[in-house]
Formats: C-alpha cells, sequence, structure tokens
C-alpha cells in the first residue's frame, strides 16, 4: 500500500507555505516604502522671496518650485547687492596696477580682470532694477564679505611697487577670487532665480581659472 501524508501534515505544510508567503509580501512591501522615503530626501530650508522669511520644504517641494517659479529670493537679491561691491573693490585694486605693476603678466591679468567684472556689475545693476531692487540695501557688512581686503591692505597695495605690489596683489587677489566663488556657491545652493544662478556659474568657472593662473605668477 503506498504511504500517504496524514491530512496533519498537509495542513502543517499548506500552513507553513501560507507564512512564507506572506512574509515575502511584506518584505516587498517595506522595501517599496524605504525606497520612497528614500527619493522624497531630507528637507531643504529655502529662502522666502524679498520680505519674507524662509520656509522648509521637503527635496521633492523644493525642485518643484524651482522647476515651476524662478522668481527671485532673498539670497539672489543679496548676491547681486554684495557682488556688486566685491566686484567694485577687485577694479578698485586693478586701477593701481598700470602705475604700480612690474610684471607684464600681472598687467595682463589686471586687464582681464577688469574687462570681465565691469560688465558684470553692469549686468547685476541691471538684472536688480529689472525686478525693482535698489541696488543698496539689506544691511550687507562690507567688510564682512569673503575675500574683501581690509582698508590697511589696500593702503598697502597702494603704497607698494615694483615686485612688492605684483606679490601682494596677486596674495590680495587670489583670496578676494576665493571669496567671491563662495559666495557663487552659497547662492547657486540657496537662490531660485536662474540668470543669477548663471552669473553665479560664470564666476566659478572664471575666476577659479584665475586663482589657478595667479598662483602660478607668484
Amino acid at each position: 500500500m503506498p504511504f500517504r501524508p496524514s491530512s496533519t501534515r498537509a495542513a502543517l505544510v499548506t500552513a507553513s507555505l501560507t507564512a512564507l508567503a506572506v512574509l515575502g509580501l511584506g518584505a516587498c512591501d517595506s522595501g517599496s516604502d524605504t525606497g520612497s522615503a528614500s527619493a522624497a530626501g531630507p528637507s531643504v530650508l529655502a529662502p522666502g522671496k524679498p520680505g519674507e522669511g524662509n520656509r522648509t520644504l521637503s527635496a521633492e517641494d523644493a525642485q518643484k518650485q524651482r522647476a515651476d517659479d524662478d522668481s527671485p529670493n532673498s539670497a539672489d537679491v543679496s548676491y547681486a547687492r554684495m557682488m556688486i561691491q566685491h566686484h567694485a573693490q577687485a577694479l578698485e585694486m586693478t586701477e593701481l596696477v598700470p602705475e604700480h605693476a612690474e610684471s607684464g603678466k600681472v598687467r595682463k591679468l589686471a586687464e582681464r580682470i577688469a574687462a570681465a567684472q565691469g560688465p558684470e556689475i553692469t549686468a547685476m545693476r541691471g538684472w536688480l532694477k529689472s525686478h525693482g531692487e535698489q541696488e543698496t540695501g539689506g544691511g550687507h557688512d562690507h567688510a564682512a564679505m569673503p575675500g574683501m581686503a581690509t582698508a590697511a591692505q589696500l593702503e598697502k597695495l597702494r603704497a607698494a611697487k615694483g615686485k612688492a605690489f605684483d606679490q601682494l596683489f596677486l596674495t590680495l587677489m587670489i583670496t578676494h577670487h576665493e571669496g567671491a566663488i563662495t559666495m557663487a556657491t552659497d547662492v547657486k545652493s540657496q537662490g531660485n532665480n536662474v540668470r543669477i544662478e548663471e552669473m553665479a556659474d560664470d564666476v566659478v568657472a572664471q575666476q577659479t581659472s584665475e586663482i589657478s593662473r595667479m598662483h602660478g605668477m607668484l
């Protein structure tokens, strides 16, 4: 007579298979929830528009907002105002080069800096005006901007001549450029306006290249 499993054993096997199936489905659901949470990402602090407070958004909402609306926020306006002042000091420094520098390379570098940053100041002033913003405002501390030379450093630069001027000019301008890159990097992560982001990209690309060139001239 052939062997047949008892009804009790069959029931146990069926129950085991059912439990495994339920566990499998649970694992799939758990993995799906984890993926969704991961995709959502961390929250993002979004600077408000001028006159408005900051807001906390999910990474997904922040991305959608940026894609749908590029209206300037407070970070964009602050960047334009501060970079106008920052560039203005760079131009002040380059104006000393013709009478104080000895190196022809330093002279050419100063010409390139002035040729780039003068039009950038004009563009940022135009951007502020087009968005109904004043060039001044926000209570920015001139000396607190990254990379800015102090009054004492500028006075020392004005008094220098020849090789001493060249060395000091390059040293101060490297620090100045590094500060501009810091500001541009910050607004790229905090701002909302596409045009400001484009101008920040230009600053990072151009001034990174010039920093490399200046290190080679020291």
